[in-house]
């Protein structure tokens, strides 16, 4: 599971379709169609990822290692801006 998932944000970045980090992601002015989050994020942290989840009406999954699966060190939140590649990511955590 975590290897599609790693396959699938690397398909979206390389497509510049994924944002990374939390600043990035509230910057982020168009549609984001999946918010990726670290479990070992901070509250804080937490609490801002779930008010973007809310402002961009997009469901919000948390893995582990987060960093690992984008290949950015400190990675805490990543936002898949292509909806098909979105839905890949979601069928694959309900498997």
């Amino acid at each position: 599971m975590t290897q599609r998932i790693k396959s699938y944000l690397g398909f979206a970045r390389r497509a510049g379709k994924l944002t990374l980090g939390v600043n990035a992601a509230k910057a982020e002015r168009g549609r984001v169609y999946l918010l990726v989050a670290d479990r070992a994020a901070s509250e804080n942290t937490k609490k801002e990822i779930a008010s973007l989840s809310e402002r961009f009406s997009c469901p919000l999954i948390e893995v582990e290692d987060l960093a690992l699966l984008t290949g950015k060190a400190f990675c805490k939140l990543a936002a898949v801006r292509e909806e098909h590649l979105a839905g890949a990511i979601l069928q694959d955590i309900k498997e």
